[in-house]
């Protein structure tokens, strides 16, 4: 009897709790806490200077006009960001928000997922729309929310959306979209279930690292581990939530190592290094659809070289000379620019042309839509219900009246349908 039960204590080396089935016994005790030793490794293609790391490594397989196409995006948006940003100074437009130092990360990561792969942005993603085919009429309908804005001015500036580009609306509220794009990815993988002929999506969802610090974030993933939903988590770690520095926001391996925690195949990519970024996603898209579907966590690491918004002075929380430090040392625009022309692909006339007409056709965007009308004022209340209900024909009346009585502090001339645009769909106003 006691060789039978010596033999059954030693065979029981390790956790059979349903919640831990792989722990090992150990009768040490002792507390897990990660060092410096344990940080995840950035992976990156080409160094500060434009030039493959690796050489024994095959070069990128990416062909010359992909290549000059993602770099002539990164400097359309950043061009945009600066005539925007002066707009918005000059009272032009209400709110702005640029990308600069992470124009990289956007278009890096939209250039290896298909137009069908839905995605939800954040606020710092212009580079997904320019990629898929935003003009900039399209982006200044939206910014100065005119009569062409497909949202009808119902959003405030740079939170663009886009059904034609299977891009989902941008909301303000921080870290909502995380969950929505969970839950998006469940109902794509059981579609594409439904649909085997089709081409499997992915959903892409991008946040900042401030917006992980929301609860959004740790119930997005976990739902999407536990449901193995086809989706690619891009978090954009450029060092600053809004005033607040990453030494502030948490004490971990930032924020790659949540992945792991919740059971997820994470990485973590030099955000600057466009074409690291574009091959991490191209593979992180193939281990998505791979075995029944999984998400994937991507940490992209940048630097915001600029204010968090209009309404931010981020030289109030961090030295100007550390900005300019590294807008000098290093940025996704330069680093691609170095490495085509060490290519022959690119030189300065090239550089001076494409910014001379980027910045045309945008100031010619701009001038126009700044003289368009304004979508409808019936518009505000149109969309919100399946039908207009009966407190909102109310509402309507009741401004049209205001209206009518004070003319001077509510000129409807800058409007579509002037006056005659309060009136809701199938209801005689007045």
């Amino acid at each position: 009897m006691s060789d039978h039960v010596t033999r059954v204590v030693l065979t029981v080396r390790s956790v059979h709790f349903p919640g831990a089935v792989n722990s090992k016994f150990t009768s040490s005790l002792s507390f897990s806490r990660a060092s410096e030793d344990d940080a995840m490794p950035t992976y990156r293609i080409l160094d500060q200077e434009g030039r493959i790391i690796d050489q024994s490594q095959a070069p990128p397989d990416i062909s010359t006009d992909l290549l000059l196409k993602m770099y002539k995006d990164m400097v359309t948006v950043s061009i945009m960001d600066i005539i925007m940003f002066d707009a918005q100074r000059q009272g032009r437009i209400s709110f702005y928000m640029v990308s600069a130092g992470e124009e990289g990360i956007a278009v890096g990561s939209a250039s290896s997922l298909t137009n069908r792969d839905p995605m939800f942005a954040q606020y710092r993603e212009t580079g997904i729309f320019q990629y898929r085919g935003f003009t900039p009429a399209d982006f200044m309908a939206q910014l100065f929310a005119t009569k062409d804005d497909p949202i009808k001015g119902r959003s405030m500036p740079v939170h663009y959306g886009s059904h034609k580009h299977n891009i989902h609306a941008i909301s303000s509220t921080l870290a909502t979209q995380i969950p929505h794009a969970a839950g998006a990815a469940y109902a794509v993988k059981l579609q594409d279930m439904q649909n085997p002929t089709d081409e499997r999506r992915v959903v892409a969802c991008y946040f900042g690292e401030g917006a992980a610090s929301e609860g959004d974030f740790h119930a997005a993933l976990n739902i999407a581990a536990t449901r193995s939903c086809p989706v690619l988590f891009i978090c954009r770690n450029n060092g600053f939530a809004i005033s607040t520095p990453t030494l502030e926001q948490y004490r971990g391996d930032g924020i790659a190592s949540r992945g792991v925690g919740y059971g997820i195949d994470t990485i973590r990519v030099d955000g600057n290094d466009i074409l690291a970024v574009r091959e991490v996603t191209r593979r992180a898209r193939e281990l998505a659809l791979k075995d029944g579907c999984r998400p994937v966590l991507i940490e992209a690491m940048s630097y915001r070289v600029s204010h968090h918004s209009t309404s931010d002075d981020s030289f109030a929380y961090r030295a100007k000379v550390e900005v300019e430090d590294w807008k000098r040392r290093d940025n996704p625009i330069t680093r691609l620019r170095k490495y085509m022309e060490s290519q022959g692909l690119w030189d300065e006339s090239k550089e001076k042309e494409l910014r001379s007409e980027a910045r045309k056709q945008i100031l010619e965007a701009y001038r126009k839509a700044e003289k368009e009308k304004h979508p409808a004022v019936a518009n505000m209340m149109t969309d919100v219900y399946e039908s207009v209900t009966e407190e909102q024909r109310e509402q309507m009346e009741k401004l049209k009246k205001l209206v009518e009585r004070y003319p001077d502090e509510y000129d409807l001339s800058g409007y579509e349908g002037g006056s005659s645009g309060l009136k809701l769909p199938g209801v005689r106003v007045g």
